[in-house]
């Protein structure tokens, strides 16, 4: 195509640069609740930075590759263009990108392993292939609707935890407790994504759960979301995350009252925007703290 992007842009494109918050900050605030009891280890961190990068880019591109093999990415789809259906990417390139980057996620894993211990080994090893399983394979979770709990899951507690451990070798139910607004909020973007495609995930049989339940109980999941992410830390001394919620009300009502899914466009990338005001409101917090 004459007015594609190039192959790096493409690939930066693909890798959905709006959402990688998701995969920073759950890190970022692991480390900052690390850091409340001793310094932290620079390169850990990095490491812990890069693994979550590498595998959310890799999904991102694993799911580019399997959607449109699987149909769900036509002519109908509304949102940020996908490079494998627009033409911009083959799908092989695009198969081939994605197993880079899980590969690149195992290695830079390898340090995090040595330091929690060898049982690490079997969440790294599960992460990669939920990340693959999401919309890959003959039954992918994405599809039967267990892509809110897996994103909630890998997006909160495993990552706030797994590197609050590495830092520390210790955990306890406050750090789980403060390891689930991440997850909550990088839920709340997938059920944005998910009520805008909810029409041509329909058509494919992509069963998420705004598509199992209907637009309404996609809107009350989106805010209740939002709200145990920004009233779950007060529990815990923390206060300044509730900051969000002046922010998140527009985006709420708009939840339930869109009429058409143009409209959610910009709520999608404002609802991502969301998590970075909460992980800076938390790590000023923690900061105040130190």
């Amino acid at each position: 195509m004459a007015d594609s992007p190039s192959a790096l842009k493409s690939f930066v494109l693909a890798s959905r640069p709006k959402t990688l918050i998701a995969g920073m900050a759950p890190v970022m605030i692991g480390a900052i609740l690390a850091a409340e009891s001793a310094p932290l280890s620079i390169p850990l961190f990095c490491c812990s930075l890069l693994f979550s990068l590498f595998l959310q880019i890799g999904t991102n591109y694993a799911n580019d590759y399997f959607d449109f093999m699987k149909g769900a990415d036509d002519e109908n789809r509304v949102g940020p263009e996908r490079a494998v259906s627009s033409g911009w990417l083959t799908p092989n390139a695009m198969r081939n990108a994605s197993f880079c980057l899980f590969l690149a996620a195992f290695i830079v894993s390898l340090p995090l392993v040595f330091s929690a211990g060898i049982w690490a080994l079997f969440f790294v090893l599960a992460s990669i292939a939920f990340g693959l399983l999401y919309t890959g394979g003959p039954k992918p979770l994405g599809y039967l609707g267990f892509g809110d709990i897996l994103v909630l899951t890998f997006f909160g507690p495993v990552a706030v935890i797994g590197t609050y451990f590495v830092q520390q070798h210790t955990v306890s139910w406050p750090i789980f407790f403060l390891s689930l607004p991440s997850g909550l909020l990088s839920v709340a973007i997938l059920i944005m994504n998910n009520l805008r495609d909810a029409d041509t995930d329909r058509m494919v049989e992509k069963n998420t759960l705004v598509v199992r339940f209907g637009r309404k109980f996609g809107a009350l999941e989106y805010t209740a979301c939002i709200l145990l992410s920004a009233l779950l830390p007060i529990n815990f001394g923390f206060f300044f995350p509730i900051l969000i919620l002046p922010i998140a009300a527009p985006l709420i009502r708009k939840a339930f009252v869109f009429q058409t899914r143009e409209e959610l466009i910009p709520v999608f990338a404002k609802t991502a925007q969301l998590l970075i005001f909460y992980t800076f409101f938390f790590i000023l917090e923690c900061v105040t703290k130190l």
